[in-house]
């Protein structure tokens, strides 16, 4: 802002505008002016050039070229060899303030009454809600609500951009996914519910939590979208940094006139897409009552904490993210698939009384490939545990050697591991051909339709354990990769099959920054509901 000040001539650096002055009229000037008028000629010139190479691109600026040359006649509308920001066209100021990012406006309002004047131009707000958060409302839809891109984003976007992303709810093992964005005039909480089970390629479905907005009114109003009798009053807090929670203060909204249930009708159709009646295992009938009893107590009061998609390097297998998984009894469930290094991890962001959310549900060993057999012995379950519990003998051998070896300091690091016999060492970062997959008889399968060929084939384990997360145990398994979207686990102790497919929606606001901070937040995610 001082720069600002000197090249304007207001605040502080008045003196410098007089000793220009001076100068002008053929006395000497003191180094510090020249230094001022060095500084001003390059920054007027790099504004120049920017301004030719970035032309105005909004309908509210004066016709013909943005970039009008300052260096024209003095009867141009531009001043020949301008020394001050003050002296450039308002349209080429409009064009370089609308470029700063917004949180520097206030102050650049500061400098003088011409820069508060300009700042007040539509355009420039429209800018900066378009390229930091991504809005693209109409301006004659914002005209007929009675609310500016500058409202917009001093009393709405700004101030509630720290809750944009993905977050992961605290609903005990049952967790959830969040995704806060901003909707048109809107910032939108979308809770994001897995299709319905065991349709696992079909689209997420999105369930409004609450949204903030300025409509008839001249700051942001919050409101608790659940239940069904429309939006009524919510609030919204920051607890601590990448954590907030929702509350509802009209709770009655959430009722219904038939009581507890017909409320647990209307939420059984939305969730499981079925009546109890059609639902005939009676312990599914026990796992999805424990839900709703568990689930609607919180009414949509919840403290929500922020997750990361993982971080993508070429060496993955495939493109990590967020997959959805048949779990058997308990439905579909959303799972993130990371890589690190050697290792591919699966973990929970939806879960169950046995394996919570947060829970790392699968963990695979790139550099252990599987060559699967032909079709015939494929079918044969025997053939299978025999490849899978054959390489898990290695590894539990390995891992018992390791502390001896440490001992005697010659402890071999994980990455030179070497592959067992009946084990394909095809490196992860291959693309190999297809070859035909089949699922052995007596595993079970929520979905009879899964794809007939797979790339490649890997050991893994997965995590089962008892009701309330006792005795967790990781297990032998077989990982499968279909293709870039979908793969499968073999959990050979449950004898089932889990199919697994991506979610394609955007989520903007959630990659990583570093993978230091995913794999902290992953240990953060485990501790949640260890």
């Amino acid at each position: 802002m001082a720069v600002c000040a000197r090249l304007c001539g207001v605040g502080q650096s008045r003196r410098c505008r007089r000793r220009q002055r001076q100068n002008q009229q053929g006395q000497d000037s003191d180094s510090e002016v020249d230094m001022d008028e060095e500084e001003g000629e390059r920054i007027v010139g790099k504004m120049k050039a920017e301004a030719s190479a970035c032309p105005l691109d909004d309908t509210n600026a004066a016709p013909g070229p943005v970039a009008a040359d300052v260096n024209k006649h003095p009867g141009s509308s531009g001043t020949p060899n301008p020394q001050s920001l003050l002296q450039l066209p308002p349209e080429l100021l409009v064009h370089i303030f609308s470029s700063l990012p917004g949180t520097a406006l206030p102050n650049l309002a500061l400098v003088c009454k011409k820069f508060k004047q300009i700042l007040n131009t539509e355009t420039i707000w429209r800018r900066r809600c378009k390229e930091e958060f991504g809005m693209m409302e109409d301006p004659r839809k914002m005209e007929v609500v009675g609310v500016s891109s500058r409202e917009l984003y001093v009393k709405l976007l700004h101030p509630y951009r720290h809750i944009l992303g993905l977050w992961q709810p605290d609903i005990g093992p049952y967790g959830g996914l969040l995704n806060v964005v901003v909707d048109g005039l809107f910032i939108i909480g979308w809770m994001y519910l897995p299709p319905h089970d065991p349709r696992v390629e079909d689209p997420m479905r999105r369930r409004p939590l609450f949204r903030i907005h300025m409509w008839e009114s001249s700051k942001a109003i919050v409101e608790c979208m659940y239940g069904h009798k429309g939006p009524h009053k919510g609030d919204i807090q920051t607890v601590k940094k990448d954590e907030f929670s929702t509350k509802c203060n009209q709770t009655d909204y959430h009722r219904m006139p038939g009581g507890r249930q017909e409320e647990f009708r209307t939420w059984l159709e939305e969730e499981w897409g079925r009546t109890l009646e059609e639902i005939f295992h009676e312990h599914m009938q026990e796992l999805i009552l424990m839900k709703f009893i568990y689930t609607s107590q919180y009414d949509n009061c919840l403290t929500y904490r922020r997750i990361y998609l993982p971080p993508h390097l070429p060496s993955d297998l495939l493109q990590p993210g967020l997959f959805k998984g048949t779990y058997g009894s308990h439905g579909l469930e959303i799972v993130m698939l990371s890589f690190h290094g050697p290792r591919a991890k699966g973990t929970k962001l939806t879960g169950d009384p046995n394996v919570p959310a947060g829970q790392l549900t699968l963990d695979v060993d790139l550099r252990r490939p599987l060559q699967l057999p032909d079709l015939e012995c494929q079918q044969s379950m025997e053939e299978l545990s025999r490849l899978v519990l054959g390489v898990h003998e290695q590894v539990q051998g390995e891992a018992q050697e390791l502390p001896l070896q440490g001992a005697e300091g010659g402890a071999e690091s994980e990455e030179r591991a070497e592959p067992v016999s009946g084990v394909e060492a095809t490196p992860a970062s291959s693309s190999p051909e297809p070859h035909p997959f089949v699922l052995p008889l007596g595993i079970m399968a929520r979905n009879e339709v899964y794809p007939r060929t797979c790339k490649m084939c890997f050991y893994g384990t997965g995590l089962i354990a008892g009701h309330g997360f006792t005795s967790p145990e990781r297990t032998p398994g077989l990982f499968v990769l279909f293709d870039d979207d979908r793969f499968g686990f073999i959990w050979l102790e449950l004898k089932s099959f889990s199919l697994y497919s991506r979610l394609t929606d955007r989520l903007p606001y959630a990659q990583a920054p570093s993978m230091e901070r995913f794999e902290d937040m992953l240990r953060s995610m485990q501790s949640w509901t260890s």
